[in-house]
């Protein structure tokens, strides 16, 4: 098996798909912008060979570049987990009539608009939407579906340039923030509760499912510094007010033609019970989610996600031992991390529970929380019982502080 790898090395967990492609037996092709001197040589030991591009979000020059360089190769597979680059990875699949998703239904995955049209399509519930290119397209879908409202970009990942709108004043101040946005989603705002729903498919079929809520949603944890982001894998996927969620989320995998790989879902459970599809991508998810999913049930979803998209199979136990939580911290202040109050005191609680402390130590520099949900760092806990883990990672957003200036 024979797989081109497109951004092996960045994001940095791109390096873990690697390894995982390696370790089922493909020969991994992989591609990024780094010169091949500067990658890692952990990363470097599971590659057989590597095309630098100069400019990896550039679809067509790595088209042009990838085509070339694989001009009388033999390549089973071309691959993507990035959200920038899925698309790409497509073009090249058509180009050279490999197996995979079109780039028509993976645009579906990207395009928010596209997104819900089709899902809709398929009769399921989704906020009532509207593409949007200009001030007067946005000012009149606004007037059309009411305040409050969601103003986020068509293609955007993670959160970013997203916003609620809650009367026309708002909309002029956020529109002042997205002049750089070409194209964007006016939608309806959704309350309630925020899950995900992430698996890895076979044929579209999913062979693992994950559900975490998002505590508080995330609209609200990109837009408050104060707030320290909390998610929380779900132990017991059984239990009846998800049961809803996840038969939206199996109906909108087939909505969309989804194939082989990773999904990374969002979807809304409201006070009155209703169930709302919120968004999708064709990846997976990042800030760390997918760690979190392995220390869920002690297995290794970058091997399994290689085994599936290479062979079709998925070996690794699906028992869910543990609820898993990360908790993503802010430094009050500017400049360099100072000091951090209250994790000694936290580690000698919870110590036994805790599988990762990342934070940033003194002398780091603060990190631009409005660019990346990892903020400052992380700390990751996990226990068989939720409100056990609730509980600890509530202890580490509220009594665990860091400090710069």
């Amino acid at each position: 098996m024979k797989v081109v790898f497109l951004a092996c090395s960045y994001p940095p967990e791109m390096q873990q798909y690697t390894r995982g492609l390696a370790e089922v037996g493909a020969t991994v092709y992989g591609v990024g912008d780094q010169p091949a001197s500067a990658l890692p040589g952990s990363l470097k030991q599971h590659l057989s060979d590597y095309l630098q591009v100069p400019r990896l979000l550039d679809e067509d020059d790595v088209v042009a570049k990838v085509s070339a360089w694989l001009r009388g190769r033999e390549v089973d597979r071309i691959l993507a987990n990035w959200e920038v680059m899925v698309l790409t990875a497509a073009r090249l699949r058509e180009k050279f009539g490999m197996p995979g998703m079109s780039y028509d239904t993976v645009k579906g995955f990207r395009d928010k608009q596209l997104m819900k049209e089709r899902v809709r399509g398929a009769g399921l519930r989704t906020p009532h939407s509207q593409r949007v290119r200009t001030v007067s397209e946005v000012r009149a879908a606004a007037e059309k579906l009411g305040y409050p409202l969601v103003l986020k970009p068509i293609s955007g990942a993670g959160s970013a340039d997203t916003y609620r709108v809650n009367d026309a004043k708002e909309l002029d101040a956020v529109l002042s923030k997205m002049k750089h946005v070409t194209e964007c989603s006016c939608e309806e705002f959704i309350s309630g509760e925020e899950y995900t729903f992430d698996t890895v498919c076979i044929g579209g079929k999913p062979a693992y499912m994950n559900v975490a809520q998002y505590l508080p949603p995330p609209l609200i944890a990109r837009s408050e510094e104060w707030v320290s982001p909390v998610i929380i894998t779900v132990r017991d996927m059984e239990q009846e007010k998800l049961q809803k969620g996840i038969t939206l989320g199996k109906n909108v995998l087939g909505a969309l033609g989804m194939g082989d790989g990773f999904t990374h879902m969002e979807w809304f459970r409201k006070p009155d019970g209703e169930t709302v599809f919120g968004e999708i991508g064709c990846r997976p998810g990042g800030a760390h989610l997918v760690d979190q999913m392995n220390y869920t049930g002690d297995i290794d979803l970058f091997r399994e996600w290689a085994r599936a998209v290479c062979f079709g199979k998925f070996e690794a136990p699906t028992t869910r031992k543990y609820n898993a939580a990360i908790i993503f911290k802010r430094a009050k202040g500017r400049g360099r991390i100072t000091r951090i109050d209250g994790l000694n005191e936290f580690l000698r609680r919870h110590g036994q529970h805790v599988v990762e402390e990342q934070l940033l130590k003194p002398g780091a520099h603060r990190r631009d929380w409005k660019q990346t949900l990892k903020s400052d760092g992380h700390i990751m806990l996990r226990h068989p019982d939720w409100q056990k883990t609730y509980d600890m990672a509530f202890d580490a957003a509220t009594n665990i502080q860091l400090y710069a200036e």
